[in-house]
């Protein structure tokens, strides 16, 4: 069942006059729900990064591959999505109920587009449940207390993590280390955490640059290297092996050629809560 019915209150207005990272998002991984804004920031960003588009839809791969480890290997059953971004092929349920169709998953994202077309196409097989709220990663207590979370969600069984290239929109200021204390102190052990992470290591002109052009157009944006990031999302939890990598070596299901570091600049991981 889905709790994303035509009953619930109606969508917030949405503010298409400003830039949002999820409809970024959609516009570089080749979607069709953005608006001039963020195609106006996106383009400015490429011209520092080309190889933007590369990176965040392998990306969008690690985060199929992590969620078939999660469900296949892990037997993990339940999935929050947060920074979910606005449905696409291959969402998380989508994936996780190929391999048990009783998975459930709750999505959060702070963007009010994307509540909007969650309810209309994130629709769960019979025997599992997805639903979705709107609220941000920088409350924390919001998401977990929630009643539509909770009424998906069992904190008594392992959870799924999944906080895929949301980590760098936050800044020292909004304390991140708190913000994952609190989210995997919620969670029994025996569950998972998978995240993805912007990075300048291997391409410092590029990244930079279009990391200068979020933050002019008021937007959060903070590159890490390989060892805060692992440190930020991974300190006291058990990696999955191969541990913090480029998204594209994290468990590649083929022996293709793969882009180039400098195309890729995003760190992934998988950890378990021992």
């Amino acid at each position: 069942m889905t709790d994303l019915t035509a009953d619930d209150p109606p969508v917030p207005e949405i503010d298409t006059s400003r830039p949002h990272p999820a409809r970024m998002y959609d516009y570089y991984i080749g979607g069709k729900n953005h608006f001039a804004a963020d195609r106006e920031v996106a383009d400015a960003a490429l011209t520092h990064w080309p190889a933007g588009r590369i990176g965040l839809r392998e990306n969008r791969r690690f985060l199929g591959r992590a969620v078939r480890y999660l469900a296949g290997e892990a037997g993990v059953r339940q999935f929050l999505d947060i920074g979910s971004g606005l449905p696409t092929t291959a969402n998380v349920h989508e994936i996780a109920q190929t391999v048990d169709p009783a998975c459930r998953v709750a999505y959060v994202d702070n963007d009010s587009m994307v509540l909007a077309h969650a309810r209309a196409l994130l629709a769960s097989a019979p025997e599992g449940r997805t639903a979705y709220i709107q609220a941000d990663l920088r409350s924390p207590l919001d998401i977990l207390s929630s009643p539509v979370v909770r009424s998906v969600i069992d904190f008594d069984q392992p959870v799924a993590l999944m906080l895929v290239a949301v980590l760098h929109f936050l800044g020292d200021e909004d304390q991140p280390e708190t913000v994952l204390k609190t989210l995997l102190d919620a969670l029994p052990p025996g569950s998972y955490l998978a995240a993805s992470h912007m990075t300048l290591e291997h391409d410092p002109e590029g990244v930079g640059g279009g990391q200068r052009v979020y933050r002019e157009a008021g937007l959060s944006m903070n590159a890490r290297d390989a060892d805060e990031f692992a440190s930020l999302a991974f300190s006291g939890l058990e990696l999955v092996p191969p541990g913090v990598v480029l998204v594209t070596e994290w468990r590649p299901d083929s022996k293709a050629p793969r882009p180039t570091p400098a195309e890729v600049s995003c760190y992934g991981g998988v950890a378990r809560k021992r």
